[in-house]
């Protein structure tokens, strides 16, 4: 596994609030569901594990705060705020966590009603500010990271955690998109709250 921080720094710069649509499962439920299950194998040598507070499920990482007008953020919110008039809330289930290429994460399903937030908030971000900023990521997926890498390490050593780990997929509601001005400092990932917007559909 190798240093996700590392892979950002070029794009996203450590202290430098950028906008992100997230969902955000409750904490509590993030404790007993997620966190406190996998102590084990997010509190190694090489992973900063993800607190409940701060475990989110991104849906869009958008441009610089800076870089925003205030009334560009409102129109954003607006625009979003019309289209989730159509999305209805909906189970999202995060599968069981597996070593990715920077990540230890969890896989969300089902992919389909996630990515209309996604292209909902990328096509809204994309009027108002006319492409100043490339949307990420290109290509989407439902996810949640429980442990980011913070370093290079054989994550072989996980998997055979993971083959005896009998604890299952879980599952939350769906019933909001949240805009957050978020910032890394190297190893840990944070926010702002800014905005909820509801899913009424």
């Amino acid at each position: 596994m190798a240093n996700f921080f590392d892979t950002v720094i070029g794009r996203w710069p450590a202290g430098r609030e950028d906008y992100h649509w997230h969902i955000l499962p409750d904490p509590e439920w993030v404790r007993t569901a997620l966190f406190e299950p996998y102590r084990e194998l997010t509190h190694r040598d090489g992973l900063a594990p993800v607190a409940p507070q701060w475990t989110h499920v991104t849906v869009l990482h958008s441009g610089p705060v800076d870089a925003f007008r205030a009334e560009e953020v409102e129109q954003v919110v607006d625009l979003v705020r019309a289209g989730c008039t159509a999305i209805a809330p909906f189970e999202l289930t995060l599968d069981r966590p597996a070593p990715g290429r920077v990540a230890l994460e969890c896989a969300g399903r089902p992919g389909a009603p996630a990515r209309q937030l996604w292209q909902l908030t990328g096509e809204a971000t994309r009027a108002v500010t006319r492409d100043r900023f490339p949307l990420i990521p290109e290509l989407y997926y439902p996810h949640a990271s429980l442990a980011y890498g913070v370093a290079t390490f054989d994550h072989r050593p996980l998997k055979v955690s993971l083959s005896d780990h009998d604890h299952g997929p879980v599952s939350f509601l769906v019933s909001k998109v949240s805009l957050v001005a978020q910032s890394h400092d190297g190893r840990f990932i944070t926010w702002r709250h800014v905005r909820d917007v509801s899913l009424t559909g």
